[in-house]
């Protein structure tokens, strides 16, 4: 891929070791571009990769139950994340759910890409368009629909 990307990386607890697991398997990919994490999620991929011998920079906003969520939603309303990896642990109840609400949404609204599994976040990574100068994401369009 040519094109930088500024890719945020979001997991939680019982999703960091997939999270940590796709972002060593991905590296070569993810090398290429800048990483925005929550804190420990941050964390974790840095310690990875330095085992790995890879380099990359990773900018560690804070943890997502102590606002980290919250910043990477506004960095995507600013036009700072291209793609988002939220790997969300759907079989717990999580405190700060307004905050992972809040991000899902703004990047529904803002067309930024999501990808909430593995396979999608491959499928994404890897797409054509990323570097394709023809293609330009249309904006969602919310048009209210009548039923008759």
């Amino acid at each position: 891929m040519k094109k930088q990307l500024k890719i945020a990386l979001v997991a939680h607890d019982a999703r960091k070791a997939d999270m940590v697991e796709w972002a060593v398997f991905n590296s070569d990919m993810l090398s290429q571009h800048k990483l925005i994490c929550t804190g420990t999620t941050g964390g974790l991929i840095q310690k990875a990769f330095e085992n790995e011998g890879i380099e990359v920079e990773v900018e560690r906003k804070n943890s997502g139950p102590m606002g980290g969520d919250a910043e990477i939603a506004a960095m995507v309303v600013n036009k700072q994340i291209d793609f988002c990896v939220f790997l969300i642990d759907d079989l717990s109840a999580n405190p700060h759910e307004a905050d992972i609400q809040m991000l899902l949404r703004q990047c529904r609204i803002h067309n930024i890409p999501i990808a909430c599994n593995r396979y999608s976040a491959d499928l994404m990574i890897t797409s054509p368009l990323w570097d394709n100068d023809e293609y330009v994401p249309k904006d969602p369009q919310y048009i209210p629909f009548h039923r008759e």
